[in-house]
């Protein structure tokens, strides 16, 4: 395992220490009167994470506030956010100039134009380097699960017991990004699982994970069903055109990963003048990341990891490409891209 060492310019590579020298250099960055804003697209992942940072200086810095880019749209990040008690604040509410301290967790500027607007001095990540990243403190580590794996490896080198609803969250932040581990993940996530499973409210947990689909979901999944072409009876691909959340993008193609001997799902909408990707693959020698990168990042942030990727592409950026801006194009476009 490789992460980047804080010490060196642009995050230059070196070989990681222990959690303690890790968590000793985190905490060297704060001031007692220090205000931190913590910065996150809101996913299980994200807010999990979050919770940890925020305990883990609770007696360091002034204050600290977790900021989430975005509407909270699938219903059991609601559910998580409420049962859980998260302090959430939108970005929106929040006056960037109040704080000193700036933290982005479980991303990387360059994946959002929104991010890309502040100068960070902590960034902790599990998606891949594809562009520079800079930072006071960087810890990005790929070959994680999820970022609150990381999170927790910090939280336990500061001798802290998670209480019962951060145990939780970070449980379902850890089953959630390694697909209950069907998908990217190593010993260390599953460690970090076994560590906050005995602290964790399974019922609680239960009640977050069975909260996932509206009665008006319902439509949109019929829409996509009767849209979805199965190439060679084991690629999925659909086309569902606007979208109310892009999340209902990556429902529908986890979904399909269940099918019997589909290995790869490919769901595609267009939100917000953009067009959002979601890929998934089985991981058995596929790379969905990787695919992301080499179909898509011409044209907009893409990447990810072997069993899930994601894609974003302003419509701007596709009009040189495309003879018009229709469906009818943006599907063949995406089609042509993952040669399907």
């Amino acid at each position: 395992m490789e992460s980047l060492d804080p010490g060196k310019k642009n995050g230059e590579l070196r070989k990681p220490n222990t959690p303690k020298g890790r968590l000793k250099r985190l905490l060297s960055l704060f001031e007692p009167d220090d205000k931190l804003l913590i910065l996150i697209q809101p996913d299980p992942d994200s807010i999990a994470s979050a919770l940890v940072l925020k305990r883990v200086l609770l007696r360091y810095i002034q204050k600290s506030v977790i900021c989430c880019n975005g509407e909270i749209q699938r219903l059991d990040n609601q559910a998580m956010v409420s049962l859980l008690k998260a302090p959430l604040t939108k970005l929106e509410k929040i006056s960037p100039h109040n704080f000193n301290r700036f933290a982005l967790l479980d991303a990387q500027p360059h994946h959002n134009e929104v991010f890309s607007k502040f100068e960070y001095d902590l960034i902790i990540d599990h998606h891949p380097i594809n562009k520079q990243v800079s930072a006071s403190f960087l810890d990005i580590r790929p070959e994680y699960g999820a970022t609150a794996t990381v999170m927790t490896e910090y939280l336990r080198a500061a001798k802290i017991k998670p209480n019962e609803c951060l145990s939780t969250a970070i449980l379902y932040a850890i089953k959630t990004d390694t697909r209950n581990f069907e998908r990217d993940s190593t010993m260390n996530d599953v460690e970090q699982f076994k560590y906050v499973y005995k602290y964790a409210n399974r019922n609680l947990l239960t009640k977050i994970e069975y909260s996932e689909i509206r009665a008006a979901d319902l439509t949109v999944y019929s829409e996509a069903f009767r849209r979805m072409t199965i190439y060679r009876h084991k690629k999925a691909f659909v086309y569902l055109g606007k979208v109310d959340s892009p999340d209902i993008c990556v429902q529908i193609a986890d979904f399909c990963m269940r099918v019997h001997m589909i290995s790869w799902s490919f769901v595609a909408g267009l939100y917000n003048d953009k067009v959002v990707v979601i890929l998934r693959s089985d991981g058995l020698r596929k790379n969905a990341g990787a695919l992301a990168a080499r179909a898509f990042a011409p044209y907009g942030s893409a990447g990810g990891h072997k069993g899930a990727a994601r894609a974003e592409m302003p419509l701007n950026t596709l009009k040189e490409t495309l003879p018009r801006i229709n469906g009818k194009y943006i599907e063949q476009f995406i089609k042509e891209r993952l040669k399907l």
